[in-house]
């Protein structure tokens, strides 16, 4: 095989960072039995001895925060308080699990009519995680620490444009204490990648991206008989009901949309808006989207950096404009600005219908999608009228309707009540429909990657 390359490249000068080389099989190979052969040492120590080892991660995090925050931000164009908080984020997930997984996977006995039953949460082997790039530190640490704290052996293949935080994510885990070569990163293309879920020694396979990549990893490996865990993309909707809070609604909906410059899977994507509200409420959310500052991510007074790449900032572009071919109108932004750097204007966009891709597809930037509602029950059919079903939220100043709505009629797998989140190491984090199955984060996550095995003695 002939030597292949790529380069990283920095969004917001448009400048090449680093030139990696694509591993060739064998490499690749290696790096597959390399996991397998520290996982069989691994999978032998207690749950005591792992939740140090991921104690020390935290703390080497938090050593290292601000020249990992500079690298994330140098390769994917990230507000660098954002990478900032997104390394404070990551050692909280490694401090809860250190916490936390010892009693999630500890023995259960059970007792049954044949006799005591115990349940031991075994590790199944190595996981193969395949990540996306707009959170490097936050999307590889939090399906990797779960596993290794079961005792598994962990894979990472990122995307190319933060190449280089995967690789330092590694060589951080192994200052901390990690035994070498227990998470290994591949750096390979696709056709390499479906032979790493083939590989006898890859017992499960985690992924992070669209709908589309979802369904093809998904069903390459269901064809090898493998567990899978999948966090697919999402148009969440925010319901501003009759009785929000209308100054609060706007201030967290335009914060929720903009936040990692617009390129999170749970942000705040759709505003489905009662007819009481709707007028207030886009003039309100308009004029705050006007004022945002754009430029340089590394800049305190920034408030929307770059987006990771050319290819991203057009696509976007192209959805805003073919909703307006189909009806939709563009009250701010909507036109690519003639600058270096990836930018994209904060746009607002009304008369969203379905049909358009502002109603129907995933916007991943910085592009508001206002939907008008008749009342409230029309808010909660709009919201429910979508393939994806990841998170969303409500707000309302009658908090007890409001967890009612969500827990009995919002179909999603998160939803926040008059405040917009991320992620939380202590609750799960997954969502339904085309946004994927699993769970991760809390309880649930721990046990995804476990052979929960019954033991039974007459």
């Amino acid at each position: 095989m002939t030597n292949r390359t790529f380069q990283t490249i920095n969004p917001l000068t448009e400048e090449p960072i680093e030139t990696y080389s694509y591993m060739s099989d064998d490499e690749a190979t290696a790096v597959v039995e390399a996991s397998h052969k520290a996982f069989l040492d691994w999978r032998m120590q207690s749950l005591e001895e792992r939740a140090k080892v991921i104690g020390r991660i935290a703390e080497e995090l938090r050593a290292s925060k601000d020249e990992f925050a500079q690298l994330m931000t140098r390769e994917v164009g990230k507000l660098l308080r954002d990478s900032q908080q997104e390394v404070d984020l990551v050692a909280a997930i490694c401090d809860y699990t250190a916490s936390e997984g010892p009693k999630a996977l500890a023995d259960q006995k059970r007792e049954t009519d044949n006799g005591d039953g115990y349940v031991t949460h075994a590790p199944i082997g190595v996981v193969y995680g395949i990540q996306p790039w707009n959170f490097p530190a936050y999307q590889a640490v939090r399906y990797s620490v779960a596993s290794l704290m079961a005792g598994n052996g962990v894979l990472l293949k990122h995307a190319e444009n933060c190449t280089g935080s995967g690789l330092f994510l590694r060589d951080l885990y192994e200052r901390a204490g990690l035994p070498k070569g227990l998470f290994g990163v591949l750096i390979i293309d696709h056709d390499q990648s479906d032979k790493v879920i083939e590989h006898e020694h890859v017992r499960g396979v985690t992924l992070t991206g669209s709908d589309k990549a979802g369904r093809t990893v998904g069903a390459k490996a269901a064809s090898v008989v493998k567990k899978t865990v999948l966090e697919l993309g999402s148009n969440d909707a925010y319901l501003v009901l009759d009785d929000a809070d209308l100054d609060l609604a706007i201030e967290t909906c335009v914060q929720g949309r903009i936040y990692n410059n617009g390129q999170t899977c749970v942000n705040a994507k759709r505003f489905v808006v009662t007819a009481a509200n709707y007028d207030a409420f886009v003039k309100g959310y308009a004029e705050a989207f006007e004022a945002l500052t754009m430029g340089d991510p590394c800049e305190d007074d920034t408030q929307l950096g770059p987006l990771v790449s050319k290819r991203q900032r057009d696509s976007l572009h192209d959805q805003v404009e073919k909703s307006v071919e189909k009806g939709a109108r563009v009250l701010t932004g909507g036109k690519i600005p003639q600058q270096t750097g990836w930018f994209y204007p904060p746009t607002v966009l009304v008369d969203v219908e379905p049909g358009q891709p502002a109603y129907d597809d995933e916007l991943f930037g910085p592009a508001a999608s206002i939907i008008r509602a008749k009342d409230d029950e029309d808010a909660m059919r709009i919201a429910n009228d979508s393939r994806y079903g990841l998170g969303g939220g409500i707000f309302s100043r009658d908090v007890e309707r409001a967890k009612e709505l969500a827990a009995k009629h919002f179909d999603t797998g998160m939803v926040f009540i008059n405040t917009f989140n991320v992620a939380s190491p202590d609750m799960p984090f997954g969502g339904v429909k085309a946004s994927g199955y699993g769970r991760e984060h809390g309880d649930e996550g721990f046990k995804e990657f476990v052979n929960a095995k019954a033991i039974l003695v007459a």
